[in-house]
């Protein structure tokens, strides 16, 4: 199914669907795939630790807020085409990022786990029905349905990768 086929605003959200490609979901899934394998991990490396700006997260944080917030996403999607209708909570993401250990962990393998979460993911979409992406539930205080949460995650990622690439990647420099 296509962007075009939400039938539900999905309020905050929005700012990520938006971004997100219009293809069917599974293609714009495949693609975000793709746009990960194609990451330069040299020049990611060479950023290291260095932030934009203070209070700002290093590579490191938000590749695993990335990791997380697909793997709450995929777990709400689940949930959401199984007909769950319990109202989910919401999540505090700079809670998660002091929590989340990626100190400890290398860029690449960061980047290689992001990969397998969104091939489980993609996994998990192909597997549902039309009238599966079109359930809903309440997530965050937002109705949010199964294919609205699919387009979400790519859109995520379009935008924290956006923010790698015009504010980060000009810290590591060139060889």
């Amino acid at each position: 199914m296509k962007k075009s086929a939400i039938q539900i605003d999905p309020g905050y959200f929005s700012r990520y669907i938006n971004v997100a490609g219009d293809g069917e979901l599974y293609e714009e899934l495949d693609k975000s795939l793709r746009v990960l394998d194609e990451l330069d991990i040299k020049a990611l490396e060479r950023v290291g630790d260095q932030v934009y700006a203070p209070g700002k997260w290093s590579l490191k944080t938000i590749f695993q807020h990335m990791i997380d917030t697909e793997r709450i996403f995929q777990y709400r999607a689940l949930r959401f085409a199984r007909n769950d209708l319990t109202p989910l909570h919401g999540f505090e993401q700079d809670d998660y990022a002091k929590q989340a250990g990626e100190e400890g962990k290398d860029l690449a393998g960061l980047l290689e786990e992001l990969k397998i979460v969104r091939r489980a993911g993609i996994l998990l979409f192909r597997g549902l029905s039309s009238e599966a992406l079109q359930r809903a539930g309440i997530a965050s205080g937002n109705e949010l349905s199964v294919l609205a949460i699919g387009f979400l995650i790519v859109g995520h990622q379009i935008h924290h990768l956006n923010i790698i690439r015009s504010k980060y990647l000009p810290l590591g420099g060139r060889d």
